[in-house]
């Protein structure tokens, strides 16, 4: 194998490798995908693996290749979560030591759950904003140690590890299917997907959270670019640049991309939980959210990779909120309030519609002794009553000004 071609012979090979560790994952039919577009949605659940995430294939066949003398060097490795648990896990299996680098925006319950999975064999050090500072940090220590770098992404072993999701998928359906959606980070499940298909026909979609699209950044430049500033909330696929070794892969196989908005994510991962009951990371729902994006012919059979359930349960409240803003249904707003008496309830009745809730009132400070301003959250019935709501604001006296999302000021609110 090449430094810069996979096949699926490689897929194939690292199916063998991994077969004892990593689990055969379910395919899920979604009825409420299925019914939604007139395809047949599938849900490739990833989250099922042991560690939560496809990412155990990648490093279980890279490290189970090691030399005994790679292997008494250990291995390092840098993660924003996922990685790091696959990485755990198989060093765990095989009684390699390793340090993992992890980024300080690393969800606690991920951190937890390497410090489990690798129980002596592993030892944890955080450092960096994002990933690519601690993949950098990662560099470092492989060249200080001698000990062996395994990437996230960026590496022909990791990619056909990867690979063997899209197998398994063309073996349970005793075929390729008409339309595969993978989430998209540095690229090595995207890679690994359009090895394993080799010349099959199957459109094959990358999907990238807008904040962080390094790939459709690549793809415009002719070459990977750095991102100057990216959203990390999406933290599985919050990658500044897409991978040297990943992208000559992905852009010979010319797959589309398409970006999805975080508070659409929110969404789909809501979903998910209330009416398929998976509970999916924000990049575990990017592949069946991007679904509102793209154009599936009747009849058509689509799998989606849910890429991980690796969600700490704290971010929900967080989920929830941006799901709602993103749908309309929820706005912001700061109130001049006369200081007398009444003022709120006025508020109340000419302002507030029969369905329209105050999710959050308070006053951020009294700035004379006539009028203080407030923050005000008002959370709708619809997001078709947003226009009436306009109305009566217009029509009232208060003066009351409309946070947009795009508000340098919102951020301070989400």
């Amino acid at each position: 194998m090449s430094a810069t071609s996979v096949t699926r012979a490689d897929v194939d090979a690292a199916r063998a490798r991994i077969d004892e560790v990593a689990v055969r994952t379910p395919l899920q039919y979604c009825e409420r995908w299925s019914l939604a577009l007139g395809a047949t949605v599938l849900l490739k659940r990833e989250d099922q693996q042991p560690v939560r995430s496809y990412k155990i294939r990648g490093a279980l066949n890279l490290i189970s290749r090691l030399s005994a003398e790679q292997r008494a060097a250990g291995v390092v490795a840098a993660s924003a979560g996922n990685h790091a648990q696959g990485v755990a896990l198989a060093c765990a299996d095989l009684g390699v030591h390793a340090r993992i680098y992890l980024p300080t925006n690393t969800p606690r319950q991920k951190r937890d759950r390497v410090a489990s999975l690798g129980k002596q064999f592993v030892e944890l050090v955080v450092t960096g904003e994002t990933y690519d500072d601690a993949a950098a940090a990662a560099k470092t220590d492989a060249a200080r140690t001698g000990a062996t770098l395994v990437p996230a992404f960026d590496n022909a072993q990791v990619i056909a590890g990867q690979g063997t999701v899209m197998a398994e998928i063309i073996d349970e359906l005793k075929g390729a299917p008409d339309v595969v959606i993978v989430p998209v980070g540095g690229g090595g499940l995207l890679a690994g997907t359009v090895a394993a298909l080799a010349d099959s026909p199957t459109r094959v979609i990358g999907a990238e959270p807008t904040g962080a699209a390094s790939l459709t950044a690549a793809l415009d430049a002719g070459a990977p670019v750095t991102l100057e500033e990216i959203d990390a909330f999406a933290d599985g696929t919050a990658v500044r640049r897409i991978g040297d070794v990943t992208f000559p892969i992905i852009q010979a196989a010319a797959p589309q991309v398409v970006t999805v908005d975080e508070g659409a994510i929110c969404v789909e991962m809501l979903s998910l939980y209330q009416v398929e009951g998976v509970i999916a990371e924000p990049s575990g729902a990017l592949a069946s959210a991007a679904l509102a994006n793209v154009t599936i012919e009747p009849g058509q059979t689509v799998v989606c990779v849910v890429s991980g359930g690796n969600n700490d349960v704290s971010r929900y409240a967080d989920v929830v909120e941006r799901a709602l803003v993103y749908e309309g249904r929820k706005h912001y707003f700061m109130v001049e309030f006369s200081q007398e008496p009444g003022a709120l309830r006025r508020f109340l009745n000419e302002i507030l519609g029969p369905d329209d809730d105050i999710a959050l009132f308070e006053y951020v400070k009294k700035n004379n002794r006539e009028f203080g301003p407030a923050l005000v959250a008002i959370e709708l019935g619809s997001a078709d009553d947003y226009e009436p709501l306009l109305k009566r604001i217009e029509a009232s006296p208060l003066r009351i000004e409309h946070l947009p999302p795009d508000s340098p000021l919102f951020g301070f609110v989400l």
